[in-house]
């Protein structure tokens, strides 16, 4: 009874690592169309193309359920692919709303009226194409109201983490996060709106200091994707083998993973 799991790369290892810890009974399929990435370039259209395409790859391994790890896919198209695409006896959901319950403290399904929240200033790290969508301020807005959101498009810090230098991408986060700052000097919270970014964590704390709190998304999907099975079990497909899939060079894409893990992952060939 296969989930799966869908990012441009490496990125939402996070989150499957996390959905894994939630739901140890569950098997999940994970693809990563590494031959792509990164998305946060691209167009809307072209990531639409893109993402439909592997989440029809996963139907075929019997995921009914998919999860978009991908902040770009899911800020530039699972609204078109939930209206347009998507069949009824299939669901895809995206990453961005848990993350948004977590910041404003409100519970899934409440359709209550937005309403002012703790946080007023919130600073949103991501790529190039999420800024540009603007679907988190969107889905911010449905729940709240009198949040300031300054984001910061983060550019070379995906390409950096999926080429395994951890140094360039330490010395980009110091960047983006020095310009947010300029433009947003006291932030009360950070959002890590990449699912790549909290394999740089560290660095995004350190740079806006211990008191903003960082919100990061792994930990926040497992618990969502754990209540949502729970009311919607008729959505865990059919599938009931763990797999890695990538459009890449599996050798080349294992060996990365292996390094974000920290255990050996072994992917093959979408």
């Amino acid at each position: 009874m296969a989930v799966g799991i869908f990012d441009s790369g490496l990125g939402g290892l996070t989150v499957l690592d996390a959905v894994s810890r939630r739901l140890p009974d569950v098997p999940f399929v994970y693809l990563g169309d590494n031959a792509n990435a990164p998305y946060g370039v691209r167009d809307a259209d072209n990531i639409y193309e893109l993402t439909t395409a592997a989440v029809e790859r996963l139907w075929a391994e019997g995921c009914d359920l998919v999860i978009l790890a991908c902040n770009t896919a899911s800020a530039a198209a699972l609204k078109r692919m939930q209206e347009t695409w998507l069949p009824k006896d299939k669901r895809v959901l995206g990453v961005f709303v848990p993350l948004i319950e977590a910041l404003t403290e409100r519970q899934w399904g409440d359709n209550s009226p937005p309403r002012e929240v703790e946080v007023k200033h919130v600073a949103l790290f991501a790529t190039p194409a999420t800024v540009a969508s603007r679907a988190f301020q969107r889905e911010l807005a449905f729940r709240a109201i009198g949040v300031d959101v300054e984001a910061q498009p983060c550019g070379g810090v995906v390409d950096a983490i999926e080429d395994g230098d951890d140094i360039l991408a330490e010395a980009l986060v110091k960047s983006h996060v020095e310009a947010l700052r300029r433009r947003m000097p006291r932030p009360d919270a950070a959002i890590l709106g990449c699912t790549h970014y909290p394999i740089m964590q560290k660095a995004f704390q350190e740079g806006l200091g211990p008191d903003v709190k960082v919100y990061s998304q792994a930990n926040l999907v497992a618990e969502s994707l754990a209540d949502y099975l729970e009311r919607r079990p008729e959505f865990i497909g059919a599938g009931t083998e763990t797999k890695f899939l990538t459009t890449g060079d599996p050798a080349h894409v294992a060996n990365n993973a292996t390094r974000f893990l920290r255990r050996k992952v072994v992917f093959e060939r979408a």
